[in-house]
């Protein structure tokens, strides 16, 4: 018996949208091509914030957001330019993007090469992302989307320079915080918990998402006072109001978690901690890591279960 087979064609974006502005980038917007852009790189969940978002006297395409912070996307339905490349650059300086997706119908080698400059010589906190846009159809089916990753960051690369310019230009001290939360994100990994932490950097906190844009569960060591914190940091728009619901209910949270926590307001600050310590802590003892990780990884599971269901319900 003979299979027959249809032919696999691939269509102009411009078939299915005339007009950047008014069709494909409404189109995009939509969740469920949100998650599936989102899927396609690899990334958490993206929520829409704001199509054309005003950036000083310009518009970007889409603001959106994710467990890390401010997510751009500038579409094209044509082959990129430099215009567009001039307006990434300056629609992420003013909103302060963590990442940047630039969609297009296809990319020049020297916008391909652009990108992979930035992403060689950013900081681990600022990623760039290259996607093509194409559409494919079988005959007389209907059009299908798909997203090819042409370019995306190389994690392992900037996290090893950024090793080595933490190494170069700071203190010790930096560069033992470095190295302890690149272990400890490897200890999460490793775990399987569930538990999604930001890239490691020397600073005294790693903070791990809660899936809801300003609140995050922050792992924090002062080696001043050689204590280690696990803490649930609030710092949505309406952070007071936001705290003083969770607050509300103190008494029902420390009992599902089976121990007590500083509740701190911060007066003089925007944002609000919900905080646990544990003293005799010191950084510098490597040989007590695996326990540390242990206590951070076991209080931030318990702050996840208990705390994910309340946040996700506020105003």
């Amino acid at each position: 018996m003979t299979t027959t087979l249809g032919k696999l064609e691939r269509i102009s974006l411009r078939e299915a949208w005339r007009h950047e502005a008014t069709e494909f980038t409404p189109w995009l917007a939509q969740a469920e091509n949100l998650n599936q852009l989102a899927d396609s790189l690899g990334l958490s969940e993206l929520e829409l914030v704001q199509t054309e978002y005003p950036v000083g006297d310009f518009y970007l395409d889409i603001l959106c957001s994710d467990d890390d912070g401010e997510v751009m996307i500038e579409n094209q339905l044509d082959k990129t330019n430099h215009t567009h490349l001039g307006q990434i650059l300056t629609y992420a300086a003013g909103v302060g993007a963590k990442k940047v997706i630039w969609v297009a119908e296809s990319f020049r080698p020297e916008h391909v090469a652009a990108l992979e400059f930035l992403n060689q010589n950013t900081t681990s906190d600022l990623n760039f992302f290259a996607v093509e846009m194409e559409l494919w159809r079988i005959e007389n089916s209907p059009m299908a989307p798909s997203f090819n990753i042409v370019v995306k960051p190389n994690d392992w690369a900037k996290i090893g320079r950024e090793s080595a310019r933490v190494a170069a230009a700071t203190t010790p001290v930096k560069q033992l915080q470095l190295k302890f939360w690149t272990a400890f994100v490897a200890h999460l990994d490793a775990s399987r918990n569930g538990i999604r932490p930001q890239k490691a950097g020397a600073k005294h906190w790693l903070s791990m998402a809660m899936g809801r844009s300003g609140f995050h569960i922050s792992a924090t060591i002062n080696s001043r006072e050689d204590r280690l914190g696990i803490e649930v940091y609030i710092d949505s728009q309406k952070s007071k109001e936001h705290y003083q619901h969770l607050l509300n209910k103190r008494q029902t949270i420390e009992q599902q978690l089976g121990f007590s926590l500083d509740w701190q307001e911060l007066p003089d600050s925007h944002a609000c901690r919900i905080a646990m310590y544990r003293p005799d802590s010191k950084l510098e003892d490597e040989a007590k890591w695996s326990e540390y990780f242990g206590w951070l990884s076991d209080i931030a599971s318990k702050l996840m279960t208990v705390f994910k269901p309340l946040i996700r319900d506020l105003p």
